[in-house]
């Protein structure tokens, strides 16, 4: 397997076993609905139509994560959840993850990374537009578990 990009001192890796209470700490911390249970994790750990990812400053610190979703036969992924640690924003380790998400993507000979973002959560709306992503079709209304919004975004990896 190919290293995964990095940005600055955030190093990202492929998710294991040992990572699971971490996950599912940093998907509690961060989400107040729409929250990817313990039994989901520990399912698309061992998947083959996912790819979890963490991003870390080093061995132990636990800094983020992003899940990636292939279909089979088809070209494009879709960036199902991506979350950060609140002390580790805006110092790359989003960026991270979706470089790293894109090279997972481009691994499978996805051609398309898609994903939804909440429309009031400006700040990944930014780093999405910053990284080439562009918004597609109409606002998904009551796409949320809590009824919020979203926006559908993609971008052409090749």
């Amino acid at each position: 397997m190919t290293p995964s990009p990095a940005t600055a001192a955030v190093r990202v890796r492929r998710a294991e076993l040992s990572d699971l209470d971490d996950l599912v700490s940093l998907e509690q911390a961060t989400f107040d609905s729409d929250r990817i249970s313990r039994a989901q994790f520990r399912r698309h750990l061992d998947s083959d139509s996912a790819r979890v990812l963490v991003a870390s400053a080093n061995h132990r610190r636990f800094l983020g994560t992003a899940m990636v979703f292939f279909r089979k036969g088809s070209r494009m992924a879709r960036l199902y959840s991506i979350a950060s640690l609140p002390e580790a924003r805006g110092k790359g380790v989003g960026t991270a993850l979706i470089e790293a998400a894109e090279a997972a993507a481009l691994q499978r000979r996805c051609q398309v990374l898609r994903l939804e973002v909440r429309t009031d959560n400006e700040s990944a709306i930014r780093l999405y537009e910053r990284l080439g992503y562009r918004r597609i079709g109409p606002i998904e209304k009551r796409f949320y578990e809590d009824g919020s919004d979203a926006f559908r975004y993609e971008k052409a990896l090749i």
